[in-house]
């Protein structure tokens, strides 16, 4: 047994045209735009009648996806939770490798986005903070120092 790479990690979204714009406003490209339903939903998640709308996105150049899946049917009755940051499970954050995150985190700042930590610099390695994106995504910035 041999794995590869990771291939892409899947975020559930409500509204998948405004988790879209954060990304591509935050620089990621779109690499697909696609919808799935019918019996093979059903097998693959689990869901019966299940339908999805989902948007690849990716670093321009960059191999791994973020793939926002929106479900159109069935929808969940609870809504979206609001994890917090010990909470056990699935409770995850996305970890970007950036430049200058200085000027990231100040425009993310400009846009109303949620910055959730300073500029914080961990050892002599890397200048970390995290954010949060639309419907509670954490994201995590890193900056390798040089």
């Amino acid at each position: 047994m041999k794995l590869h790479k990771i291939d892409h990690v899947g975020v559930i979204v409500n509204d998948l045209s405004a988790a879209k714009a954060f990304f591509l406003d935050f620089g990621l490209e779109v690499a697909g735009e696609w919808e799935s339903e019918g019996t093979w939903m059903g097998e693959i998640a689990g869901l019966n009648d299940g339908k999805t709308a989902c948007v690849g996105m990716r670093t321009p150049g960059g191999e791994t996806w973020i793939e926002l899946i929106q479900f159109l049917s069935p929808t969940d009755e609870k809504g979206m939770q609001q994890p917090f940051a010990n909470s056990h499970g699935n409770r995850q954050h996305i970890a970007f490798a950036v430049e200058d995150i200085e000027a990231i985190v100040a425009k993310l700042k400009e846009k109303g986005k949620g910055v959730f930590s300073e500029i914080r610099q961990y050892e002599d390695q890397y200048k970390l903070c995290f954010c949060r994106g639309p419907e509670g995504i954490i994201l995590e910035l890193a900056e390798q120092i040089k």
